[in-house]
C-alpha cells in the first residue's frame, strides 16, 4: 500500500472521532468557539479528506455567545448504529478554575449531510461524551466526570450510564467504571466490543507534551477494567524529538478488509520554543490485534510520521493556492466566532464580502471576524479592502488570530483627527491582562488617502511574519508596489503554547482572515473584494521573508 505523511487533517482539527459506514469514512473534530459547530470530514481511502458538513449550524442546536476562548464544542463522538448517525458533544460554558460548566447533548441524522436534529440533553457531569451501541441494541454513554473538590486535579474518572432513545434521556445507574492510570487527567473515552471483551480507550496526561492514549478492557461493561500491558498504546511523552508530539485522544476504525487504524490528535512544534502554531491536528496510525486480544499500534507506541493506507494522496491539492471570491457565497473553509446569527456579522453583496462592524476583535459575544484555518507553516495571505473609518474606534483588515489574548491585526483605521491610516495591532499572551498594543514605532502607523481601496498582505515563513500594504487605484491596478509595514514579527506566538491560558488550556489553532470592528456602535461596514491563501513550500530559506508571490491584485 502507498505511504502518506501525517497529519491527515492538517491545522486545527482536534479530538478526532472516526466511523466507517460501508466504503465511507467520516471524522468528526472539535470546533470550540468557532461556528458552525463540529467539523465532519469524509474519505473513501483514508488518504484524501474533504470537509463534508458542520452539523451544528442553527441557534436551536448551538449558541456560543459569551463563552470564553477554547470553550464551546469539545470532543464530538460520531457513530452509526446501522440506521442513522449519532453525534454526541459537549458545550463548555466555563472551563478555568475548579468549576466547569459542561453540558452534553446528542443529535442524529439519517445522512451525514443531514438534516441534523435539535439536541437531546444528556448530562452536565463532565465532558467528552461518547455513545456506544452494544450488540444487544442497548446504548451507553460514557464521559469523564468532574469533582471540583479534588486538588490539584478535578478529573474523577470515566462514568457509564445507559441512554434510552425512546425516552430521550439517560436511565438507570451511573457508575464510575475507570479511574485511569497513574498518568492522570483521564478523559476522551470510547467504548468498543470485540471477542467478548469491552474495550475502553481514553486520553490521559492533558493535551500537552505528556498526552497519551490509554487502553483498558473488561468482560463486563461495568468493569473492572484492566490496563493494557503497555498502559499507553500511543504517546510521544517519552520521546521529545519525535516528529509528532502531544499524541493522544484517539479512536479506532476497522476497514472493510479487516485492517485496523487509529486516528489521534497530535501537534507539530516549530522553533526552539516548540510552539504548535497549527494547533492540534488529526493523524492516523496503523494498528493490529495481538494474539492476546490487545490492540497495538504498528511500530508504536510512538506515532509514525508516515503510514500505509489504501489511497494515494493528492499532494497538488494540498499545495494549491486558494483564491476565495464571494459570488457564490462564503466558502466552506471559513468560519466565524460564537454566534448563530451570522447575518449580523457579514453579508455577500455584488460578489463581495461585507462585514458589519460590531464589537472589538477581543469580544466573546459578537465580533465580525471571518477566517480559515492556517494549514501550512509557511504561506501568504492577501485581501483588498474598502473602508472609510471616522476615528480610531473603527478598524478593519487582515488578521492572524488565535484568541482574544493572541492575534496580529493589519488594520485600516483613522487617527483621532479622522485621517485614515494603516496600522498594526496585536495582543500577545499577557494573560490575564491581554491588551491591544501597537507594534514598534511610528513606522507602524502609515497615513493614507481618505478614500480608495487598500491591499493588505502578509507573509508567514515559519516563525516569521511580515505585513505589507499598497494603495489600489479605482480601475483595479495598484498605485504602488507593496510596501513593508512594521518589523518582522514572531508568528509562533499565535499558538497553543501562547494562547492565553494555563497549561493544557488553549485548544484551537491559528486562523487567518478578515475582521471589522466599530466600537462606536455605528455599524461601519468594510467591503472585501477577495481573499487569497497561498501555501509556500518550506525549504532551506524557510524562515526568510520574501515579497515573491504577493504582488498580484
Amino acid at each position: 500500500m502507498p505511504l502518506i505523511r501525517n497529519p491527515i487533517l492538517p491545522g486545527f482539527n482536534a479530538d478526532p472521532s472516526i466511523v466507517r459506514v460501508g466504503s465511507d469514512y467520516y471524522i468528526a473534530t472539535s470546533t470550540f468557539e468557532w461556528y458552525p459547530g463540529v467539523q465532519i470530514h469524509h474519505s473513501t481511502d483514508l488518504a484524501n479528506w474533504e470537509l463534508a458538513v458542520r452539523p451544528l449550524s442553527r441557534r436551536s442546536q448551538l449558541d456560543l455567545r459569551g463563552e470564553p476562548d477554547s470553550c464551546g464544542v469539545w470532543a464530538p463522538c460520531l457513530t452509526h448504529d446501522g440506521d442513522k448517525f449519532w453525534l454526541v458533544y459537549t458545550d463548555v460554558k466555563r472551563k478555568d478554575g475548579s468549576f466547569k460548566d459542561t453540558h452534553n447533548y446528542i443529535v442524529t441524522a439519517p445522512r451525514i449531510e443531514g438534516p441534523w436534529s435539535d439536541p437531546v440533553y444528556a448530562n452536565s457531569s463532565g465532558f467528552d461524551p461518547s455513545l456506544f451501541h452494544d450488540d444487544d441494541g442497548r446504548k451507553w454513554l460514557v464521559n469523564m466526570v468532574q469533582d471540583h473538590r479534588a486538588r490539584p486535579r478535578t478529573f474523577a474518572g470515566i462514568a457509564l450510564q445507559e441512554f434510552d432513545p425512546a425516552q430521550g434521556k439517560l436511565v438507570g445507574t451511573r457508575k464510575v467504571v475507570f479511574h485511569g492510570s497513574e498518568l492522570g487527567l483521564v478523559e476522551g473515552p470510547h467504548l468498543y466490543k470485540r471477542n467478548g471483551w469491552y474495550y475502553l480507550l481514553t486520553a490521559e496526561g492533558g493535551t500537552g507534551y505528556t498526552h497519551a492514549a490509554t487502553l483498558a478492557r473488561s468482560r463486563s461493561i461495568w468493569g473492572p477494567y484492566e490496563l493494557h500491558p503497555q498502559q499507553h498504546i500511543l504517546t510521544s511523552k517519552d520521546h521529545p524529538f519525535a516528529a509528532l508530539q502531544r499524541a493522544g485522544h484517539a479512536d479506532i476504525v476497522e476497514t472493510a478488509d479487516g485492517k485496523t487504524y487509529l486516528v489521534h490528535l497530535a501537534g507539530r512544534p516549530i522553533g526552539q520554543k516548540r510552539r504548535c502554531v497549527l494547533g492540534r491536528e488529526t493523524a492516523l496510525q496503523e494498528a493490529y490485534w495481538g494474539e492476546d486480544d490487545w490492540l497495538y499500534v504498528k511500530n508504536g507506541p510512538v506515532p509514525s510520521l508516515d503510514v500505509e493506507v489504501p489511497g494515494v494522496r493528492d499532494e497538488e491539492a494540498y499545495w494549491k493556492e486558494k483564491r476565495y471570491e464571494f459570488h457564490d457565497g462564503l466558502h466552506k473553509d471559513f468560519q466565524w466566532l460564537r454566534t448563530p446569527e451570522p447575518e449580523r456579522l457579514f453579508a455577500i453583496e455584488d460578489g463581495k464580502l461585507v462585514l458589519t462592524g460590531r464589537e472589538s476583535i477581543g469580544s466573546w459575544f459578537e465580533q465580525s471576524l471571518v477566517a480559515r484555518r492556517q494549514t501550512h507553516f509557511s504561506f501568504d495571505a492577501e485581501t483588498v479592502i474598502d473602508f472609510s473609518p471616522e476615528d480610531e474606534r473603527q478598524f478593519a483588515g487582515l488578521t492572524l488570530y488565535y484568541s482574544r489574548y493572541n492575534f496580529f491585526y493589519l488594520a485600516v483605521s483613522a487617527h483621532s483627527d479622522g485621517r485614515r491610516e494603516v496600522q498594526i495591532l496585536r495582543s500577545e499572551a499577557s494573560w490575564p491582562n491581554g491588551k491591544l498594543e501597537d507594534v514598534g514605532a511610528n513606522a507602524c502607523y502609515v497615513r493614507i488617502p481618505q478614500q480608495g481601496r487598500v491591499k493588505l498582505a502578509a507573509t508567514i515563513r515559519g516563525e516569521r511574519l511580515q505585513f505589507y500594504y499598497a494603495l489600489v487605484a479605482e480601475g483595479g491596478e495598484e498605485q504602488e508596489e507593496l510596501q513593508r509595514i512594521g518589523p518582522v514579527l514572531d508568528a509562533s506566538i499565535v499558538s497553543d503554547e501562547c494562547g492565553g491560558h494555563q497549561a493544557h488550556g488553549s485548544f484551537t489553532g491559528s486562523f487567518v482572515g478578515v475582521a471589522c470592528s466599530d466600537v462606536n456602535g455605528t455599524e461601519k461596514r468594510a467591503v472585501f473584494d477577495y481573499f487569497v491563501y497561498r501555501p509556500a513550500h518550506d525549504s532551506t530559506d524557510r524562515y526568510s521573508v520574501s515579497m515573491e508571490g504577493i504582488q498580484r491584485v
